[in-house]
């Protein structure tokens, strides 16, 4: 029932920026808490940022001052901007959402950083 789709993954050099979307069906109600996670190659996935409904965010350290999570209720989506990217930000960045007991996760998008 629940879906997620990420986009605006991509490649883009070191310093540059990229606006991701995740968009939510399959609900008729906004979750409580939607979030963006990364997974690099030969590590295990992390947290980067989480947003509540009350628009209450939290910050993974290493994104902190860069990335910025926000949601658009009326529209389901929830968007991360990403700024001064890094090699070490190349990563698949998933969405989740979470209603307890259950979280839900889009298929990821790409992220690759480098010259």
């Amino acid at each position: 029932q629940v879906q997620l789709v990420e986009s605006g993954g991509g490649l883009v050099q070191p310093g540059g920026s990229l606006r991701l979307s995740c968009a939510v069906s399959g609900s008729t109600f906004n979750f409580r808490t939607m979030g963006w996670y990364r997974q690099a190659p030969g590590k295990q996935r992390e947290l980067v940022a989480l947003i509540t409904s009350g628009n209450s965010t939290t910050y993974a350290d290493p994104v902190k001052g860069r990335f910025t999570i926000s949601r658009d209720n009326a529209k389901n989506t929830v968007y991360l901007q990403i700024n001064s990217l890094k090699p070490g930000d190349t990563a698949v960045y998933y969405c989740s959402a979470q209603r307890f007991p259950f979280n839900y996760w889009g298929q990821g998008t790409q992220v690759t950083v480098s010259t």
